[in-house]
């Protein structure tokens, strides 16, 4: 099962409000969905995008795709740069041990 991190739209005609889902590939934009990770509301500058940041990058971990909207939201969040640094940051750091280890030898 393909599962991505979309947008479902709700709110009033003319008002959009999106909520930001986790779901089937395969499901409608509207239809059913597996978890709510946030809701985002364009229309409004301040606070328009509130999002559970541990539930994302659980489910960015066990490999759920943003779609294009999505990922420059989380862009814009902050949470993709953070995800990144500490990739990187458990990367550079396994690397650094065994070195670390050799040099006390």
């Amino acid at each position: 099962m393909a599962v991505k991190i979309r947008l479902r739209r709700e709110g009033r005609k003319k008002t959009p409000m999106y909520r930001i889902v986790v779901a089937d590939s395969r499901a409608p934009r509207d239809g059913r969905f597996i978890e709510i990770l946030g809701q985002y509301q364009p229309r409004f500058a301040e606070g328009a995008l509130r999002l559970e940041t541990e539930r994302v990058h659980y489910w960015l971990s066990v490999g759920a795709q943003p779609t294009d909207t999505v990922r420059s939201l989380l862009r814009k969040a902050g949470i993709l740069k953070a995800r990144h640094e500490a990739r990187l940051a458990a990367k550079l750091g396994a690397a650094a041990v065994p070195l670390a280890d050799k040099a006390a030898e």
